[in-house]
């Protein structure tokens, strides 16, 4: 840990400004329900103005709109919760595996490992895998042969990357296998979360591209590619072949069919059904109850129809 910092120190390393005593010292970071005296927490918006009245904390950060809700020291910063975040990694650094191969990790000759590369227990790293500098692959992690991972990745336990896509096509009542020839190629600066699968291309490859962040089971279909700093939540599924611009952000359980475009800059509210291709930037939410298909199609279409009308 950094600690403890005083106000001014802080703000010497992060920036963002001290209203308030630049004296006062905080051991740690904590939520303002949870802080004790020595603790720093943030303020995001009015509906937690009860929690910043009642809070016990030392100082908190928020933004320069609100910098009069609370008498307490604090730091002003124009995004209060992206430094926060920044000042959480200040106080606790991130932890990850000392570089080296586990004595439990199996890896292919062929394979290419860069600088401080770290390679967890029970890890398979298959033939012609590339992984680049100070990439971290936690236990249990699977590189399927012909994958290429970026520099300073973060791949956590259970992910499998460069498994067959779902390549099937039916002939007389049963399925013949397309191979998967493609592979995956992962860029710098991405972190793929807990038991996520990323499949291999059918023909070409399935591409993250540099500084995305894949949470916990998350199913990623072949010849999928998502674009540079996307962030996407659990449990989402994306089929075979869409393209996700960039800096889109997409929510929990969200699903997403195949051969779709996302345009860049696209926020997908959670537990949204994507079914047509998003051409413009944006929020878009859907939930709907299912039904037999017909009957969903008619009243699919005739609430379009109503809203329109309405528009």
């Amino acid at each position: 840990m950094a600690g403890p910092l005083t106000l001014r120190e802080i703000v010497q390393r992060l920036g963002g400004r001290v209203a308030g005593d630049p004296d006062t010292r905080v051991h740690q970071v904590a939520s303002l329900e949870a802080a004790a005296a020595r603790h720093i927490s943030f303020f995001t918006g009015s509906r937690y103005r009860a929690q910043l009245a009642a809070t016990r904390a030392a100082a908190v950060v928020l933004g320069p709109e609100a910098e009069g809700e609370t008498a307490l020291p604090r730091i002003v910063a124009d995004n209060p919760y992206a430094y926060f975040a920044r000042l959480s990694q200040l106080f606790n650094p991130l932890v990850v595996q000392e570089p080296g191969v586990h004595a439990a990790a199996v890896v292919a000759k062929s394979a290419k490992l860069g600088a401080r590369v770290s390679v967890g227990a029970g890890c398979a790293i298959g033939e012609r895998v590339t992984i680049g500098d100070d990439s971290v692959l936690y236990p249990r992690v699977v590189i399927y042969p012909g994958c290429s991972i970026g520099a300073r990745v973060i791949v956590h336990s259970g992910a499998v990357i460069g498994a067959d896509g779902f390549g099937i096509a039916e002939d007389q009542g049963r399925w013949v296998k397309i191979p998967q020839i493609g592979a995956v190629r992962i860029g710098d600066d991405v972190e793929i979360g807990a038991n996520t699968t990323i499949d291999r291309g059918a023909i070409d490859d399935t591409v993250i591209e540099e500084g995305v962040k894949l949470d916990n089971q998350i199913q990623v279909g072949h010849n999928v590619r998502i674009g540079a700093h996307t962030a996407i939540a659990g449990c989402t599924g994306i089929a075979g072949s869409a393209d996700i611009g960039r800096q889109c952000t997409i929510g929990g359980a969200a699903i997403i069919l195949g051969h779709l475009r996302i345009a860049d800059h696209v926020n997908i509210s959670a537990g949204t059904l994507i079914s047509r291709s998003i051409l413009k930037p944006g929020t878009y939410t859907g939930v709907y109850p299912f039904d037999e298909h017909a009957a969903w199609a008619r009243a699919a279409a005739g609430l379009r129809r109503k809203g329109k009308r309405n528009g």
